[in-house]
C-alpha cells in the first residue's frame, strides 16, 4: 500500500567513522516528492550504523510518518519498485562528526 501522491523518495546520508572505537555513524534527510509543491522532509538523526543501514532507517522513518504501510515487509527499494516510485539515494563517506550533527 502506498499513498497516492508519492512520486519520488530521495535519501541523502552522511557517514562518519570513529577510528578510535571502530564504529560508523550516520545522519541524513529523506525527501518525499523532491522539488514538487507537496515535498516533505524527514530527518534521520545522528546514530550508529554502517553499510546500507541508513536505507533501513529511512524506511522506518517513512513508516513512522505514515508515508508507507507497515504491512510492507520488504526493503525500501522493493516498495518503490512495486509502486512505481523513483528512489534515489546517496551516502557521503569520510565526513567529520560535526558535519553529521548539523
Amino acid at each position: 500500500m502506498k499513498r497516492q501522491d508519492i512520486r519520488t523518495i530521495d535519501v541523502n546520508a552522511k557517514e562518519w567513522f570513529d577510528k578510535v572505537n571502530g564504529n560508523s555513524y550516520f545522519s541524513g534527510v529523506i525527501t518525499v516528492n523532491f522539488g514538487m509543491d507537496n515535498a516533505r522532509e524527514y530527518i534521520m538523526p545522528f546514530q550508529y550504523g554502517y553499510g546500507d543501514y541508513f536505507m533501513q532507517e529511512a524506511k522506518s522513518r517513512l513508516v513512522e510518518h505514515n508515508e508507507i504501510s507497515i504491512e510492507h515487509n520488504g526493503a525500501l527499494w522493493s516498495f518503490c519498485k512495486d509502486n512505481d516510485i523513483i528512489l534515489r539515494y546517496n551516502k557521503q563517506t569520510g565526513c567529520k562528526k560535526r558535519e553529521l550533527k548539523n
